[in-house]
């Protein structure tokens, strides 16, 4: 197997390796086993972390801007946001302001109650300042869940919000399309993962309850029903609230780096991100590729910190093979403390396989 055009498009390895990065990695190492293969580096997201390092390293007319915003705790955090002039365009990544990696530790109950998206309302303020016509915003990697209360503060309340927001495009980029409340809502569904203990799901939850009435009432919408109203903790449900409407993420990024035209001519597509498992085929970015690459009967191989599906999901889902970066590192915490060195090895010793073959 030789001469191949490969597509090397994958997502964020979680806190530990960019998209940019991993893309980058996985081409260092590829390259050293199959020199002679054509490879096109298109890194993607789905709207979580990442999501403005994508655009901004894809298109050189879109500004990297930079604002001091509250941090999902206490503490002050410097966030990045890009800005095309040309369409008056914002994206703003809710993972800049109130990311779970901004907690400064582990997750815990105490940060799962207290953590706020104040920093995303403060960024979008920056963004509409700018002249900003459309707002994206990327919903992913958040530690908070407060259902979009401490955006919606931040822009000076519910009534000056909507004003604030008159005429102007919102568009939520979200990879999940749970509900704001219930068993596959905000708390229970990512509570966990944010540090949110039994007891502090339940608090959470009817803390999202008692706003969901405030907000819906306030902007006569019905939203905590619809799908991606539970994304970032529930920030979903207030921007659509305020007027937004839901895109995929995945489709978004894709659109802005010509993704679909690459792969149309690719003969491989090699993705990857921090954990491959069930959540990875519903909005993820590695579903959609393997979405898409099966429409033109393309391989694709996706390299993962983790791998949590067998082969035979890995198939209906329409990926060749999964390989464990946590497996070839020899432990989890190799895997995530020397991700990129890791990574090239493992994209080498994939493609040393197909030399084989």
């Amino acid at each position: 197997m030789t001469g191949l055009r490969v597509l090397i498009a994958p997502d964020c390895f979680g806190d530990s390796l960019t998209a940019v990065g991993a893309a980058r990695a996985i081409e260092s190492g590829w390259r050293q086993a199959r020199p002679d293969d054509t490879l096109v580096a298109v890194p993607q997201s789905d709207g979580g972390p990442g999501f403005v390092d994508v655009l901004a390293s894809r298109h050189l007319h879109m500004q990297v801007r930079r604002i001091s915003v509250a941090g999902p705790l206490a503490a002050e955090v410097d966030a990045a946001w890009v800005f095309d002039e040309v369409t008056r365009t914002a994206y703003i990544e809710c993972a800049q302001a109130c990311g779970l990696a901004l907690l400064g530790g582990p997750p815990t109950p105490s940060t799962a109650v207290a953590a706020h998206s104040a920093g995303v309302g403060q960024l979008i303020d920056a963004a509409l300042d700018a002249g900003a016509r459309t707002v994206v915003v990327g919903l992913g990697g958040s530690g908070s869940t407060d259902g979009g209360r401490g955006m919606v503060q931040a822009l000076g309340g519910i009534d000056a919000a909507c004003r604030r927001l008159a005429g102007v495009d919102v568009i939520a980029a979200t990879d999940v399309e749970h509900p704001l409340l219930g068993p596959a809502g905000a708390a229970r569904v990512f509570g966990p993962q944010k540090g949110a203990d039994p007891v502090t799901v339940e608090l959470l939850e009817a803390r999202l309850t008692d706003w969901a009435a405030h907000l819906e009432g306030a902007c006569g919408r019905a939203v905590t029903g619809l799908p991606g109203a539970g994304a970032a903790g529930g920030l979903g449900a207030a921007l659509l609230a305020l007027g937004g409407h839901r895109e995929s993420g995945a489709a978004l990024i894709a659109g802005h780096t010509g993704t679909a035209a690459e792969l149309a001519a690719a003969d491989l597509v090699v993705t990857g991100e921090g954990r491959l498992d069930d959540q990875s085929l519903h909005g993820k970015v590695v579903g959609a590729l393997a979405a898409a690459a099966r429409s033109h009967d393309v391989s694709v191989l996706v390299l993962a910190g983790q791998v949590a599906l067998g082969r035979q999901a890995l198939r209906a889902a329409g990926i060749t093979a999964a390989y464990s970066l946590s497996e070839y590192a020899g432990s989890v915490e190799r895997a995530i403390g020397d991700a990129a060195e890791q990574l090239a090895g493992l994209a080498r010793q994939t493609a040393t396989g197909l030399a084989r073959e």
